[in-house]
């Protein structure tokens, strides 16, 4: 069967690899449909993802559909269209007996740490398959993994409904969270560079929007939150001035969310975290978060369709990750099918 695999930075190739086998753990045979690209993968095809090791099939937004079960599988069946979750923990660490799979002292992350979706079949325990809600196709259902995102980063600085929030970026990260966001508070602001995304944000429920380009991020978030700054800020920008931009945006006794992985030095000082006693978190993957996510969509309150911008066979992978790298302003979130 055809994979994917990242062999070293700026090194992908279309490989092929043995069919999986099902086995006591890994009950459940999928057969993939979809598989999305995330700025996490391009990290790992750009060698500045940290956590990342090589070679690896890479991929975490992962859908597909079961093809075959083992004995002990209980709760799915052949032709369930599933997503995959991308974090396997030991549960038994110090992080998993307080609940943060998460970040598990033996985290193993699909398509980081161990070989992930994008290939045509995977083998996978049933506890890791969530089933899709009918109302998604498979290339939206891979926004889903997202969507567990922000519901993480959200959860992480205990939004509240009478929160002043400052979402840095509009991207694919960005617009994750803010869909979550809009659900529990108000008052959101957006920051970004492109105007078209500003539009889309506000549309989505941010309240104000800020074109750094244009505007000074600190004066204007002063102006939006009655000159105290915000009372939680979420980095969905991740560069390297990123979290210092925020810290002087967060007004006294916020949270400010950081989620970026890059090693390159941040330059702060001591003074902007104590003098307002700032909560600075990590926010990192996902706790569990399928379930609420799909939750959500069932409800109504989540919508993923029209998320996805461009398509393209496994087999052209390389000209997915080339379009990524042209930076063309169209782009949304690019999708690899199976269906070639």
């Amino acid at each position: 069967m055809k994979a994917v695999q990242i062999v070293k930075p700026y090194e992908l190739k279309v490989i092929d690899v043995e069919m999986p086998v099902m086995d006591e753990k890994n009950n459940v045979l999928i057969k993939m449909t979809a598989a999305g690209i995330c700025g996490s993968d391009v990290g790992i095809y750009h060698g500045t993802n940290a956590a990342a090791t090589y070679p690896r099939i890479i991929g975490h937004e992962m859908v597909g559909k079961v093809a075959e079960t083992g004995p002990s599988v209980k709760n799915l069946k052949v032709g369930d269209r599933v997503i995959i979750n991308q974090v396997t923990s030991c549960g038994h660490c110090y992080p998993c007996r307080i609940v943060r799979g998460n970040v598990c002292d033996h985290l193993a992350v699909r398509g980081v740490h161990i070989d992930g979706g994008y290939r045509e079949y995977m083998s996978v325990p049933e506890s890791d398959c969530y089933v899709l809600p009918d109302s998604l196709s498979d290339g939206d259902a891979v926004m889903i993994e997202p969507a567990t995102i922000g519901i993480q980063s959200c959860t992480r600085a205990e939004l509240d409904k009478d929160d002043m929030l400052l979402i840095y970026g509009s991207g694919a990260l960005g617009s994750s969270i803010l869909k979550t966001a809009r659900l529990i508070c108000d008052h959101i602001i957006v920051a970004d560079i492109q105007d078209d995304k500003l539009e889309t944000a506000k549309k989505n429920g941010a309240a104000y929007t800020i074109n750094t380009l244009k505007e000074d991020l600190q004066e204007k978030v002063k102006e939006y939150t009655h000159m105290r700054g915000a009372t939680v800020s979420i980095d969905a920008v991740c560069s390297k001035d990123s979290l210092t931009q925020l810290l002087q945006a967060t007004g006294n006794a916020g949270r400010v969310m950081t989620m970026g992985f890059s090693t390159s030095p941040t330059e702060i000082t001591q003074f902007a975290v104590t003098s307002k006693e700032l909560d600075v978190r990590g926010s990192r993957l996902q706790n569990k978060m399928f379930g609420k996510a799909i939750e959500l969509i069932n409800e109504g309150k989540l919508d993923l369709s029209g998320s996805v911008s461009h398509t393209f066979p496994l087999i052209r992978a390389q000209e997915a990750f080339d379009l990524v790298d042209s930076h063309d302003p169209s782009i949304r979130k690019i999708v690899l099918t199976f269906d070639f």
